[in-house]
């Protein structure tokens, strides 16, 4: 079984030797194709032992990344960026889950699914503008990006791989620092524009739209992408969730009596869906406590949900595989609850929940301890 790696790089001197040197173990080849790069990026990537190719830029990732795997002729082409840095794993343990895959799916018939850890800048919620001097988090995403032979991508931006065999995780992970950076969000823009004049039905482009708007901090000009997702989207793919819990933080930033409603509304909705998961329940706590803030009177109704919700977070716990926040299900929703006791008068269990968020290194709970 041949593993090649395949990527894509323009620019890349930052990260590209310690991404090829985590891939180096788990492939037979390593190629490399550049896009224009003005620094020492193609040198770096030869002293890494990787194949130099060039591609002439034509505003398409697709078009990018389908000449690269041209010149690949594994069985299995892992796709990587040069952010992207895998986790020690031996090459057995993967060359056994891809046998497995072909003996349960057929050979060619499958494509493997990484389990990705981003981190980025936490202002007011998950993923949403990077100002400096806003703390990291983590969440986790499963990425298409063990491909076998044949397969091609589709899309000038947020290219997908063009093809409806299924997808599944195997064991293959890997940190992503990219997010950290700035500006990426703001050049995205145009592809995306142009990628939704060319398929204005397309719900994952109505996605991308409404959370790189989020990203740049266009919120009011977010909610119609965001709106259209919620009301005409597909429940059963994998974005759509994100995209509904991102469309809550955006309504809450906006913290108008209107956009809360509309939150309010969404909620509820969205509650037989989502309601087992840590990340909706953190959502809600942030939401019931903004509600009650904005009109005591007309919602203390609501207070309680905010300490239920929060409890609910921890009794769900941590599942990274579900594309969520880490921390919803332990340290963030332990250290909120910890906020909530202390708000309410309850300090005594207030620090039963700061003590539990400090135990798993969380800054802020350390912090409270030091006050309560």
């Amino acid at each position: 079984m041949k593993i090649n790696l395949v990527m894509i790089v323009k620019n890349e001197e930052r990260s590209l030797r310690q991404c090829l040197r985590a891939a180096r173990p788990l492939v037979d080849e390593m190629i490399v194709v550049d896009t224009g790069s003005t620094d020492r990026t193609r040198e770096l990537a030869r002293e890494a032992g990787a194949k130099v190719y060039e591609f002439a830029w034509v505003q398409d990732f697709s078009a990018a990344r389908n000449f690269a795997l041209e010149q690949s002729d594994a069985d299995w082409n892992l796709v990587l960026d040069a952010d992207e840095y895998l986790r020690p794993v031996k090459r057995k343990v993967m060359t056994a889950s891809l046998a497995a895959g072909d003996e349960r799916y057929g050979k060619g018939k499958w494509m493997g699914a990484i389990l990705r850890f981003d981190s980025f800048r936490d202002s007011s919620g998950p993923k949403s503008a990077e100002p400096a001097g806003a703390p990291v988090s983590v969440s986790s995403a499963l990425l298409p990006r063990v491909l076998p032979r044949g397969i091609r991508y589709r899309g000038i931006i947020h290219e997908q791989p063009d093809t409806e065999i299924p997808c599944r995780l195997i064991p293959l992970q890997a940190d992503h620092d990219g997010y950290l950076l700035e500006g990426k969000s703001r050049r995205n823009l145009e592809y995306l524009r142009e990628a939704v004049e060319q398929e204005p039905e397309n719900p994952y482009y109505w996605y991308q739209m409404a959370i790189t708007l989020r990203d740049v901090g266009e919120l009011e000009e977010s909610l119609p992408w965001f709106r259209r997702l919620f009301r005409e989207g597909q429940q059963d793919v994998g974005y759509w969730t994100d995209g509904i819990l991102r469309y809550l933080y955006t309504l809450m930033d906006l913290e108008t009596a209107d956009t809360l409603a509309e939150a309010k509304e969404t909620v509820d909705s969205v509650r037989p869906a989502l309601g087992t998961r840590a990340d909706f329940c953190f959502v809600c706590g942030i939401f019931y406590t903004k509600l009650v803030l904005s009109d005591v009177q007309r919602y203390i109704a609501y207070l309680p949900r905010i300490e239920e919700s929060y409890l609910e977070c921890l009794r769900i716990g941590e599942h990274p595989e579900l594309e969520t926040v880490a921390g919803t299900g332990s340290f963030k929703a332990a250290y909120n609850l910890g906020l909530w006791y202390e708000l309410s008068g309850q300090p005594q269990k207030a620090r039963i929940y700061y003590q539990r968020s400090a135990k798993e290194g969380y800054g802020p709970a350390k912090e409270r301890l030091r006050l309560v």
